[in-house]
């Protein structure tokens, strides 16, 4: 059936005549007949009974307009709920953070998100890189957080799925020390200065064993490791006890012990980007949009401040 033709007979018969649909919808009577016989003839069924004062809906007229009523209907809710989502009222958001970023950045940012937006239903998932691309390229989040450093930019990584990346915060690796240490109450410190140091480092296979091997050969030695931590919750309490000192993201110092001191190492300091990645065929809904501006102003005061807060 013709659906035009289903609404124009519920105007009908909401009207109670053909010449008063007609003026209202703008069209002529014979225009409005035609149609209507038009329509009787595609589900050869008679569907208006004329009488001098009128139309009535036959048996099968009134089960034409009453689904064409039922499909009005669903189609108005469709439009309110698209309306609901385009304007934050509704909706869902699927997010990805490596480790870091879920302890640090992602709670400010949600807690912003669901401060404007709290219709919004917000689901995340924790994953490194390999698997926060798997993730992206199966749909399984709308956006994901990630991290490289100039040696591994996620550009040039190999089976990288289409996706566009915003860079939103530089992340600067710094040195822990104990309270104890002889550079603890410095304000800056090279990373040269600590080559007779022993080193925890994160164990099986982290990144950030990579970048202090390479951040030490850069500096001219080669760093003795004393301890392999599972987290750098450990790598703190590893560091605190004197058994050496850590590399730590600037990110991952936002819960940092009492009896451990946070140096900045100035440029020598290794850089990793935080980025925000999407698909890039995907549609971008209104939430994913709002949230990555969200994490645009986060990072943005983190950068100005220095690091970021304690989360409350």
């Amino acid at each position: 059936m013709d659906v035009k033709r289903m609404f124009l007979l519920a105007d009908v018969a909401r009207h109670g005549s053909i010449t008063a649909a007609a003026h209202a919808l703008s069209y002529t009577p014979s225009a409005i007949s035609q149609q209507v016989k038009l329509f009787e003839g595609e589900v050869k069924l008679p569907l208006l009974e004329r009488h001098p004062r009128g139309v009535r809906l036959t048996d099968a007229g009134r089960v034409v307009a009453d689904t064409a009523d039922k499909i009005q209907r669903l189609l108005q809710a469709a439009e309110n709920e698209l309306a609901e989502i385009a304007g934050l009222r509704r909706g869902s958001l699927r997010l990805g953070a490596f480790p870091t970023a879920g302890a640090s950045l992602v709670p400010h940012a949600i807690t912003e998100f669901q401060l404007r937006h709290p219709e919004v239903e917000l689901s995340v998932r924790s994953a490194r890189l390999a698997q926060m691309l798997r993730l992206l390229e199966g749909r399984e989040i709308d956006v994901g957080l990630l991290w490289d450093y100039p040696w591994c930019r996620i550009e040039k990584t190999a089976d990288l799925p289409d996706i566009t990346i915003r860079h939103i915060l530089d992340d600067p690796m710094e040195v822990v020390v104990a309270r104890s240490h002889r550079y603890a109450r410095r304000r800056r410190v090279r990373l040269g200065e600590l080559a007779e140091d022993r080193w925890i480092i994160r164990a099986d296979a982290h990144p950030g064993a990579e970048v202090l091997v390479r951040a030490c050969r850069s500096a001219g030695f080669e760093p003795s490791v004393s301890f392999e931590a599972h987290d750098y919750q450990e790598a703190q309490a590893m560091v605190a006890v004197g058994l050496g000192v850590a590399l730590i993201p600037r990110l991952a110092l936002s819960s940092t012990r009492d009896d451990v001191t946070a140096i900045p190492l100035g440029d020598s300091a290794p850089v990793r980007r935080v980025l925000l990645a999407r698909l890039a065929d995907r549609w971008h809904t209104p939430a994913s949009d709002a949230m990555i501006a969200t994490f645009a102003t986060v990072a943005a005061r983190i950068a100005r401040d220095g690091r970021p807060p304690r989360h409350r």
